[in-house]
């Protein structure tokens, strides 16, 4: 399997954006933090300066992490993909067979998922058995309460 991260443009103009600005405001902020601190007196004794180094471990981490995952980051060109097959970025309306609720997923990569939003993981047990299925299909998955069964009723 490839080291690569499939993101849509959108989400890569985001942790681009939040990269700029940890590296910007986010330094400038924790040096004034660190600076504030460090003017209260001995470094031994002092818990707020204890805090400040801290946070900016943090920080750096973020940093760091953003730039690995940009690193690897590809944008997915769906224009390649069939349009009746469910597969990355895809809007998936289904039908619940169990409880007959009808659900709308976006199946996007593990990195943007947000269950809130209705975007899951391709690589999901959820997102796997849509892939690559076509309208009318039915599939079936385990999840924690049991065998769902689900019914593809549109792609988009």
């Amino acid at each position: 399997m490839d080291n690569f991260v499939y993101l849509s443009k959108e989400r890569l103009i985001e942790l681009e954006n939040e990269l700029k600005d940890l590296k910007t405001n986010g330094r400038k902020e924790m040096a004034e933090m660190i600076a504030e601190a460090r003017s209260h007196g001995d470094l031994s004794e002092n818990a707020e300066y204890d805090a400040a180094k801290d946070k900016q471990g943090l920080l750096e981490l973020r940093i760091s992490k953003l730039e690995e995952l940009l690193s690897k980051a590809r944008i997915i060109d769906t224009s390649q993909f069939s349009k009746d097959k469910v597969h990355i970025l895809a809007k998936v309306k289904v039908k619940n067979l169990n409880n007959k609720k009808e659900y709308q997923y976006m199946l996007v990569s593990p990195e943007e998922a947000d269950s809130e939003k209705g975007k899951i993981s391709f690589t999901s047990p959820v997102g796997q058995s849509l892939m690559n299925k076509t309208i009318g299909d039915v599939t079936q998955v385990k999840v924690p309460a049991g065998i769902v069964k689900y019914e593809i009723l549109s792609i988009d």
